[in-house]
């Protein structure tokens, strides 16, 4: 038996369970989706303190930290889907043809049925139940499966969810990865994925096997543009503090900074006050900044230190899994740094001169989970939003686009497949069916053969 308790799991059973509690038709109701999203919020209250101490010790988060980016960031989704739930629910109305005259036409959203979810570490709490609102809110059964790397908000969250609802409803699933396979040989109605993108190929192999739906968020290299009329003190403050936020360990986190030549040295100049600003003189002994995961996520960083000339930063601690925010110069894009997703708190900054030819480099890249814009011209803008695929972005900010739950978020080819966040969770873990109910009281012949008037008049009205 392993430390953590591998082999007891009745994977099977758990499925299976909810699948049978599906069938009864409970989750189909408002007023039983509603109840367990009002649980689900009392369940947080109740066990806020409890939440920030796990956040504290898997990732050092501090208390302001956890509450941005993590329970508040989930608050905010459950009010909104409490809110909203009743409308989301109503049945559609939709318009008709002439040659449907007579019908009455609508979109009904069903549940899929018992869905499966596995979150990343990086924002353990966060990614874990923003998609469960959804999940919930749609009317599905839940099967959560945390990731092992956050043990202590694995934990927090198994004992949270096992207090306060049926495991047939929503059930929390623990372990190694191993645990995760034998999840993804079962059958389930949706599979929602955040993670790495090798991992999402595997999530999605899985799938293919039983014909499951999924929405994978993944992520990528994304770039933070910085051209020549950008404002370059906000443009620093923001760029900073998006990227090295949980120690640049966020999947839209700015992975390298494209800036102008004309703007570079005013942008480094204001980029090394404003980490003076936010993580003092001394980083490593800021006990707010975040640390990293594990030690096989600190040995990654620190060779990928290698590449280039470091402006800013460079010391790390590794007794304490420590690097403190560092950009880096004189890199290529044939570096290992940039060949990868960074996930921790490097900065790589490249120069342009002309925005056409980074709009070219970036349109022969993989597409990325964000991008983002600094600069003043509504032209430029238009250009690169218009011009560049990715998942989403800011234009003169970072990472903000994220905690906006009327936005959807997701990306698109290598960063993923499918969005989320308020209503689009709602949209995510529901079937669209079409229905069309047929009046009694005639009946058109114009459909049926041996009908030449009929089939004249279908003839032009469908041309």
């Amino acid at each position: 038996m392993t430390e953590r308790g591998i082999e007891r799991v009745d994977v099977h059973g758990i499925v299976d369970a909810q699948r049978e509690f599906f069938l009864t038709g409970k989750t189909l109701s408002y007023d039983f989706r509603l109840k367990q999203l009002q649980n689900l919020r009392s369940m947080i209250k109740e066990n806020e303190e409890a939440l920030y101490e796990a956040l504290q010790k898997d990732l050092n988060k501090s208390r302001q930290e956890a509450l941005t980016t993590e329970i508040g960031f989930v608050y905010a989704e459950l009010d909104v889907a409490i809110k909203n739930l009743k409308r989301w629910m109503k049945q559609e109305k939709t318009s008709a043809p002439l040659t449907h005259k007579g019908t009455i036409n609508y979109i009904v959203n069903e549940p899929y049925g018992t869905v499966l979810i596995i979150s990343p570490w990086n924002y353990p709490f966060q990614l874990a139940i923003a998609p469960v609102i959804g999940a919930i809110a749609a009317g599905n059964t839940v099967v959560l499966k945390p990731s092992e790397y956050s043990q202590a908000v694995s934990a927090c969250l198994a004992e949270m969810v096992g207090k306060a609802f049926d495991a047939a409803f929503f059930a929390i699933v623990e372990g190694e990865k191993e645990i995760s396979q034998q999840l993804l040989q079962e059958k389930f109605d949706y599979i929602f994925f955040t993670g790495s993108t090798d991992v999402g190929k595997s999530v999605m192999r899985a799938a293919s096997e039983h014909l499951t739906p999924v929405t994978l968020e993944l992520g990528g290299k994304s770039p933070a543009i910085v051209d020549k009329d950008a404002k370059v003190n906000l443009t620093a403050k923001r760029i900073v503090w998006g990227k090295f936020t949980n120690a640049g360990q966020t999947c839209v986190a700015p992975d390298y900074i494209l800036v102008h030549d004309k703007l570079k040295t005013k942008l480094l100049r204001a980029m090394k006050k404003q980490l003076r600003s936010f993580y003092g003189k001394d980083p490593l002994k800021n006990s707010n900044y975040a640390k990293i995961v594990n030690q096989n996520h600190f040995t990654r960083l620190r060779e990928l230190m290698q590449d280039g000339n470091i402006l800013l930063g460079g010391r790390l601690d590794e007794e304490q899994l420590i690097i403190e925010p560092t950009v880096i110069d004189q890199v290529d894009w044939d570096n290992p740094i940039m060949e990868q997703e960074i996930f921790g708190p490097l900065l790589p900054i490249l120069t342009f001169s002309n925005l056409d030819e980074v709009i070219w480099t970036l349109k022969n890249k993989p597409k990325p989970l964000a991008l983002y814009y600094f600069g003043e011209s509504d032209e430029s803008q238009r250009k690169v939003i218009e011009n560049l695929s990715f998942g989403g972005g800011c234009i003169n900010d970072t990472l903000y686009h994220l905690a906006n739950p009327y936005l959807p978020f997701g990306g698109v080819g290598d960063s993923g497949m499918g969005a989320y966040h308020g209503k689009f969770s709602f949209d995510t873990f529901s079937h669209s069916k079409g229905i069309l109910k047929q009046s009694t009281k005639f009946d058109v012949s114009l459909r049926y053969p041996n009908s030449k008037i009929g089939q004249a008049i279908v003839s032009k009205i469908m041309k």
